[in-house]
């Protein structure tokens, strides 16, 4: 199929998955049982969770996000080509991905690029959407089109640039920029996973490429939003400890950039600009938050280039290995 921008190569759609949220109160408890099924995590700490959906009507940011980032990736698409339709399906709450590939059946479509809303190979970041998607495909039947990730995109330039002018951005709200300290924050994964996969050093490379492009010596990544038991090891050190760690030096200023995220969802507007800002307050550091890359047009036209990659085969259908990513037996 071609529109005169780009041929398409016989790709009829682009489908976007993403984690999914609430957006109300009555989703909360049936959105946190979705993303906790078959983990062992106390209801205790279910409900805590729920609570900070409380202070924001049940509403997670991350669908509107979501629409968000469609809108602009359809009017680029429309502009620049390739002229795909854009779909959208959660791995936890509606639009549910059985439910958006069963759409995609009835509407003819066949062949489908993904973009995953994760920038990082890890279990949870990657080939758990792939198995999302095997299990939506399942579920359709024979008539589920067929589905390609596009591949992990934490090194892209566009990426990175996104993050650079987000981040310069908080730095211009400090009289002097070259006393802030830069602090890159990503969600916590447990140890277990963390050694089957290109996680921590993915994440530690884009750190250094935006320290880099932004001339900045002073920076750490660190870790948020842990929800496993103390008994188990997870990625550290956390963003709270590591904000008292850098006032007990003497530092008084920073900005927390949520590299590991792509859009200022809950565990931004709560673990950060909740939990985190309270602590700062407390110990007497300012703390300015970057915004995540969102709909910044060098991040909207990233995806479009990643489709272009694969369209134009210029990487392979499945650039992952066969064992990347697996989930350990002891994760909880």
């Amino acid at each position: 199929m071609s529109h005169g921008l780009h041929d398409s190569h016989g790709y009829d759609a682009l489908l976007v998955v993403s984690f999914g949220g609430p957006e109300g109160m009555d989703d909360v408890i049936p959105f946190l049982e979705n993303v906790l099924r078959g983990r062992n995590v106390p209801r205790e700490r279910m409900l805590s969770v729920a609570r900070h959906y409380e202070l924001f009507d049940g509403v997670s940011p991350i669908n509107q996000q979501n629409r968000n980032l469609i809108a602009a990736l359809e009017k680029g698409l429309e502009t620049h080509g390739p002229r795909l339709r854009v779909y959208w399906g959660n791995r936890n709450w509606h639009p549910l991905l059985p439910n958006t590939l069963r759409q995609m059946a009835t509407d003819g479509i066949q062949n489908a690029l993904a973009f995953v809303t994760s920038a990082y190979s890890s279990y949870s970041s990657c080939r758990q959407y792939l198995e999302n998607i095997a299990d939506a495909q399942a579920a359709v039947g024979p008539g589920a089109p067929r589905v390609e990730k596009l591949r992990a995109f934490h090194n892209h330039p566009l990426f990175i640039e996104a993050n650079v002018d987000h981040i310069r951005e908080a730095l211009s709200h400090f009289e002097d920029p070259a006393s802030v300290h830069l602090v890159f924050t990503a969600h916590s994964i447990p140890e277990t996973m963390a050694a089957n996969c290109d996680y921590a050093s993915q994440l530690t490379q884009t750190g250094k490429s935006i320290a880099q492009k932004l001339g900045v010596d002073n920076w750490q990544l660190v870790y948020q939003s842990r929800s496993g038991p103390p008994s188990q090891p997870w990625l550290g050190p956390d963003v709270c400890d590591h904000l008292k760690t850098l006032r007990a030096a003497g530092v008084v200023n920073v900005v927390v950039a949520p590299i590991g995220f792509v859009s200022d969802h809950m565990e931004v507007v709560y673990d950060l600009d909740v939990e985190a800002r309270r602590v700062c307050e407390e110990i007497g550091l300012k703390m300015v938050r970057a915004r995540t890359v969102g709909t910044h047009r060098a991040f909207v036209k990233m995806i479009r280039e990643l489709m272009l990659e694969r369209i134009e085969n210029r990487v392979p259908a499945n650039i992952c290995a066969p064992d990347c990513c697996l989930k350990s037996d002891r994760i909880t």
